[in-house]
């Protein structure tokens, strides 16, 4: 029996889930209250009272220690790197906690994997394709400015395993395949993939590309300068603007997309406007991507957890399905694609990577 034990962290919750095998046996959302971490300055020192929970929890649900073959933890903010399976080293740990590219909950991923590994006596641990994933062809990268710098920031676990899992449906290899994935959730991430590499994708982290339920996406240039020098706002309310208070937020005050479908079904025509606007750009962004992959895509595939959503579905699909057949996987399946993940190093499928 091939058990692996799957950890993704978020800002308030900790998630985890057991797999034998593909077959997932426990899951569990642990939420953390605001006293619970109210004493931890930087997100990374929680490390030790997470790693105690998540014990605690899986003894609680008589799941052994040593019965974990793997542990698998969702990649945080690490230096850019490839796709791909990254052995934990010290060089990983001293990235996580320091926040190399940013504090966030994800860094802790990594950080509670090789704690609870060391503990169960096994000799490494995992993350895979973090958002900071980076393989941007070279003319992707240029913005227009020599001060400025096109960066890869995206849902790159999800839309990889998506692709993979599309692929594996067709009995095809995911580097065979030129596809177009838009990851559409509380942000959205819009990736050409060209034969198993993410040539060009928004970044999504700060907002860039399509408005969401969070983000505000692209704006126009002239009024963000003007708007950021008005005096009225601070760098964080205008940060703020684009990122949390944004899109579905700025217009409804909410982030809740199924409330804004019922909605705009009902007939309120603010809510059928904005909810087509966002179905509009996604499909432009993913319409962008055609043109990178040159014409020659074999299959769109939108996922997250809008694309539940079928209006929001159809009306992007009424745009993009002249360029290839759109296929639809609803969710954000976090904890599978670990699991999946390390599967493939289980399997010997693949060989986990040297973080360097």
């Amino acid at each position: 029996m091939n058990r692996i034990l799957a950890i993704n962290p978020g800002s308030t919750s900790t998630k985890i889930a057991v797999f034998d095998g593909k077959e997932e046996v426990f899951v569990k959302n642990i939420k953390h209250s605001a006293d619970e971490l109210s004493g931890f300055g930087k997100i990374t020192e929680q490390t030790d009272f997470r790693k105690s929970v998540i014990l605690k929890e899986l003894e609680d649900n008589r799941i052994s220690l040593k019965s974990i073959n793997i542990v698998m933890g969702r990649g945080g903010l690490v230096k850019a790197i490839p796709s791909g399976i990254y052995r934990v080293n010290d060089l990983m740990k001293k990235h996580l906690f320091e926040g190399f590219s940013g504090d966030h909950a994800s860094n802790l991923g990594g950080l509670l994997a090789d704690n609870i590994a060391q503990t169960i006596g096994l000799s490494a641990s995992y993350i895979a394709d973090p958002v900071v994933v980076d393989e941007l062809q070279p003319v992707a990268r240029i913005s227009g400015h020599p001060l400025f710098e096109r960066v890869s920031i995206f849902h790159a676990l999800n839309q990889k395993a998506v692709a993979r899992g599309y692929a594996q449906e067709i009995d095809k290899k995911y580097d065979e395949l030129n596809l177009i994935v838009a990851h559409m959730g509380g942000g959205i991430s819009v990736g050409a993939h060209e034969k198993g590499y993410v040539i060009d994708v928004n970044q999504a982290l700060d907002g860039e590309g399509p408005f969401s339920p969070e983000r505000a996406g692209t704006l126009p240039t002239g009024q963000l300068v003007n708007l950021c020098f008005s005096g009225k706002y601070s760098k964080e309310e205008v940060k703020k603007m684009l990122v949390g208070k944004g899109g579905y937020v700025g217009y409804f005050g909410s982030n809740d997309a199924y409330r804004i479908e019922k909605d705009a079904e009902a007939g309120d025509e603010k809510s059928k406007l904005i909810q087509n606007a966002m179905a509009y750009q996604i499909a432009k962004a993913i319409g962008e991507a055609a043109v990178v992959l040159k014409g020659n895509v074999d299959a769109i595939l939108l996922t997250g957890g809008i694309a539940y959503g079928k209006p929001v579905v159809d009306e992007i699909t009424s745009y993009v399905n002249w360029i290839a057949p759109v296929k639809v996987f609803p969710g954000e399946d976090e904890m599978r694609a670990l699991a999946f993940n390390a599967f493939l190093i289980l399997n010997g499928e693949t060989e986990p990577k040297n973080y360097e």
